[in-house]
């Protein structure tokens, strides 16, 4: 259990300034996350990373001298937004391009991705390496669909070093991508973690029993075994990695970094002493062992668990993973210790300002953060409920993911009203705000809804059936295109499709708001109990897909309570 915190909302910030404030020397704080507080080679490649919080010494932990130039830090277990990659690129930018590298999970595709895009608009090169390595999630003929777990240290660290050797950012690309395609890895579990505030686990394993292929976001295994000894363990981890050796690999003789890693709870002497038969095991296997890592380096809060990453070695990438480092969370030889940089000279990203809005424009602007309060309000009662039926085959985290999104997303909405903002810049500015905050998937998706709300609406004419549904249907077109999901799929599009669909229908037939919104309402309602006979396609429950069968969608289900409950705001903004 996470025990010490203030404002559990609060927990994934104030640890990252702590983190800051005990390493001065190596990190600065930059809106989104951190960046070296040492002066790089100007003109040399930026290797940026990151992901959700609560997995130190990934990501933060692992920017310094030999290593990431910059970590962007979303919620705990959350993907950051978009802005948040695009302000620590900027601010870890040295001229020479920047990498961005990360596991493969949707919610980090979506939003690096859309990030990658505003860096190149800039004018600044951008490419993206995701990380691959967990032999569990996919099977080996899917190896683009597989997440990225302890495999992530290899990649960031064999990228970096090419970076500090001045390598130009399509070769950084090519070593990271080939680091991918050598490393391997396979974990267990034998409990959850808990979320700070939390009252329970994200997941539970029988007593007794081990949870295999474990996700390091509270994804429970794919199946369950009993525990076994600790040599007994690390035959089952070394023989599933040995199952997969990379492409032009002979293992008589291969050259191998192991990494074997603590997820939260595992002690350093359990670990010593499973590692002491991984090693006698990759031996008798005939492989030579180079640099191996023992202890906590990609974490999931308190979980009990335990993984295995093998790092296959050639002549060009053994000097990359022997090459010295030195950030917060590891350490390798020795480095030659960087200039300071003035914190003066790096690139902070600033609030976009409020433009001008008609009277009209305002007076909707009023009715839109009603609207964001009442949502607000309907995920907060559903909270709990939402998380429960996300935990059957994801990481439960749905609701908790939602009111953090909905929360911010309203104040933000409040700002910029009382900056005299229109509808537009008010549904803007919630939905960048419930994007930074909430992150993951769905932040990712509600930023685009909202946005795509707010184009249709505008900051100069008042509400209208018509511009309603074009609203919607505007949110519908930049969901499917922006996430990729398809109907049926299992995702929030299996009510957003049909929900557009019958209010674009009404709007024809020349109904006010009020009357399409009720009538598109019901079917949204049935289109997400639909969702219980789906198996998911995409996300994180991919992996569980068969699990989820007989439960629907916590994002349909959660769009279809948001609709019903704003039907009396309607009421209210079509009697004034």
């Amino acid at each position: 259990m996470t025990r010490l915190f203030n404002d559990p909302n609060d927990f994934p910030e104030e640890a990252r300034l702590g983190l800051v404030a005990a390493h001065r020397d190596k990190l600065m704080a930059v809106p989104g996350g951190v960046v070296r507080s040492t002066r790089s080679q100007p003109d040399s490649v930026a290797v940026v990373v990151g992901g959700g919080s609560g997995h130190y010494p990934t990501f933060a932990g692992l920017v310094g001298q030999g290593l990431a130039h910059g970590a962007v830090m979303g919620n705990l277990f959350c993907s950051p937004s978009a802005q948040q990659v695009y302000s620590v690129a900027k601010a870890a930018n040295n001229g020479g391009g920047v990498l961005l590298s990360f596991g493969n999970y949707a919610g980090d595709v979506l939003h690096f991705g859309e990030a990658r895009e505003r860096l190149i608009a800039d004018g600044i090169p951008c490419e993206i390496v995701l990380v691959t390595d967990d032999v569990a999630s996919a099977p080996l003929a899917e190896l683009d669909k597989r997440r990225g777990i302890a495999g992530d240290l290899t990649v960031f660290k064999a990228a970096a070093a090419a970076a500090e050797k001045g390598l130009s950012l399509e070769e950084v690309v090519q070593v990271a991508k080939e680091a991918n395609r050598c490393t391997r890895s396979f974990g267990v579990a034998f409990e959850g973690c808990t979320l700070p505030g939390a009252a329970d686990s994200l997941f539970h394993v029988p007593e007794g029993r081990m949870a295999i292929g474990l996700g390091i976001h509270g994804e429970p295994g794919i199946s369950e075994t009993d525990i076994p000894s600790a040599d007994g363990l690390a035959e089952i981890l070394v023989a599933r990695l040995l199952e997969e050796v990379p492409d032009g690999i002979r293992l008589q003789g291969a050259r191998v970094a192991p990494i074997l890693n603590g997820l939260g709870t595992i002690k350093y002497e359990e670990l010593f002493v499973i590692y002491r038969k991984v090693d006698e095991l990759l031996q008798e296997a005939g492989l030579s062992i180079v640099e191996p890592d023992v202890g906590e380096l990609v974490t999931s809060l308190d979980m009990a668990g335990v993984s295995l990453t093998l790092f296959w070695l050639d002549k060009d990438m053994e000097p990359l993973w022997t090459a010295a480092a030195d950030a917060p969370g590891y350490r390798k030889g020795s480095v030659t210790p960087a200039q300071a940089l003035d914190p003066a000279e790096v690139e902070v990203v600033t609030q976009d300002e409020i433009p001008e809005a008609s009277d009209a424009s305002r007076k909707l602007a009023c009715g839109v953060v009603e609207s964001l309060e009442v949502l607000a309000n309907t995920v907060n009662e559903n909270c709990e409920m939402l998380g429960q039926i996300d935990a059957v085959a994801g990481d439960g985290d749905h609701g908790i993911g939602m009111q953090r999104g909905s929360r911010a997303a309203l104040e933000a909405a409040k700002e910029a009203l009382d900056g005299g903002a229109g509808a537009e810049t008010v549904l803007q500015w919630a939905g960048q705000r419930w994007s930074d905050e909430a992150g993951g998937t769905s932040g990712a998706i509600w930023r685009v809804i909202l946005k795509a709300m707010g184009e249709s609406l505008g900051n100069e004419k008042p509400l209208s059936g018509q511009r309603l549904a074009a609203g919607v249907v505007n949110a519908r077109q930049q969901v499917m295109a922006f996430g990729k999901a398809e109907l049926g799929d299992k995702t929030l599009v299996d009510v957003l499709v049909p929900f557009a669909d019958a209010l674009s229908w009404e709007a024809e037939k020349g109904q006010g708001a009020l009357a399409c919104w009720e009538s598109a309402a019901r079917i949204a309602s049935e289109a997400a109990e639909a969702t219980r006979q789906l198996i998911p396609r995409v996300g994180r429950a991919r992996p569980l897909a068969e699990k989820s069968v007989g439960t629907p969608d916590a994002g349909s289900v959660s769009l279809a309570l948001i609709i019903q409950a704003l039907i009396p705001v309607l009421k209210k903004c079509q009697a004034s």
